[in-house]
């Protein structure tokens, strides 16, 4: 997506040779017409799906998860939520995924009956690196016995095996902008 790779051009910074940092427009201060315009750019790819629900994780993925979700007519989005909750209660399915930006194993659980058996899930997340938050998603959809059309990032760390593993799998994977690599802080998108 031209708009996405433009501002990660003009304000991601690379750290290192793993971090990319967009936190100016994306997951700390979000900027709406960019996540407008992502949401809509993930309906256009998945248009053609029922969709009855986006999944995605707190918290870094709502935004997106909504206007992609207001982009499908306003049907719901589901967040799965980080650790133990007194008001999620113990109802719940649940999958343990490895953080890879807080370098943690977090439990996500989401109450049983936000997701009904046979519902057509859209996962939508911000970034894509090692794959585990979408693989625990999809281990909560089958716990559920939902059917996932596909997954959708805003960004896809092309240098980790995230995206490679999930698509030899089968699973539909649309990525908004991919980054091949990160030299001296500047990031290097991929050209698709």
């Amino acid at each position: 997506m031209k708009q996405l790779e433009e501002m990660i051009r003009q304000k991601g910074i690379g750290i290192g040779t793993d971090i990319v940092k967009v936190d100016s427009f994306l997951n700390h201060r979000i900027d709406v017409g960019l996540a407008t315009a992502m949401g809509n750019a993930i309906y256009e790819a998945f248009k053609d799906q029922k969709v009855d629900l986006i999944l995605t994780v707190e918290a870094s993925g709502i935004a997106v998860a909504l206007t992609t979700a207001q982009a499908f007519g306003n049907i719901p989005v589901v967040f799965a939520k980080k650790g133990d909750h007194v008001n999620v209660g113990n109802d719940v399915y649940a999958a343990d995924v490895y953080s890879f930006t807080h370098k943690q194993m977090n439990s996500v659980r989401v109450s049983r009956s936000f997701l009904p058996e046979g519902s057509q899930i859209l996962i939508v997340d911000d970034f894509l690196a090692n794959g585990e938050a979408i693989e625990g998603l999809l281990s909560i959809t089958r716990q559920a016995r939902c059917h996932v059309v596909g997954a959708a990032v805003c960004v896809e760390k092309g240098f980790q095996e995230g995206g490679k593993r999930l698509r030899a799998e089968g699973l539909k994977v649309l990525s908004l902008a991919t980054v091949e690599s990160i030299e001296d802080g500047k990031i290097i998108l991929r050209e698709e």
